[in-house]
């Protein structure tokens, strides 16, 4: 059959080149095999530092400078304390505000906001009207 030949064929070379190897080991001395593993870098996975995959890499892409991920995990602390600086800026504003001017306002994280307007609903420390978007907070 040809595929064992190919076999017996496959198995010899592997075998003549693994002794081979073995061989050249066997015959260095301790201080070149030192240096052949000292000498090349050693390396995780992936791209080496700086390297640019293509021309349009180099260029640094522009992105908003917002970290991602999940909020650390806040106190009742300083959920209060938040929702404190939310009814002193509302105390001054008659028609009230919605959620995203008061982001705005008091430079707040997206993802902080809507904890506290709960909160401070649930304290009815606010009052709430409209829907959605459209909501307007109040001080009660």
């Amino acid at each position: 059959m040809p595929s064992n030949s190919l076999r017996s064929t496959l198995d010899s070379l592997a075998n003549s080149f693994a002794s081979a190897v073995l061989d050249a080991i066997k015959g260095a001395s301790i201080q070149e095999l030192l240096a052949e593993s000292a000498g090349a870098p050693r390396r995780g996975p992936g791209r080496p530092p700086g390297h640019a995959a293509a021309p349009s890499a180099a260029k640094p892409i522009a992105r908003a400078a917002r970290k991602s991920g999940r909020l650390a995990r806040r106190s009742p602390e300083e959920i209060t304390k938040t929702l404190d600086r939310i009814h002193g800026l509302l105390k001054g504003k008659k028609s009230g505000m919605r959620s995203e001017e008061i982001r705005k306002a008091l430079k707040l994280d997206v993802r902080e906001v809507p904890r506290v307007l709960k909160e401070g609903l649930a304290k009815k420390k606010l009052k709430s009207r409209g829907q959605k978007r459209a909501t307007t907070y109040t001080v009660s």
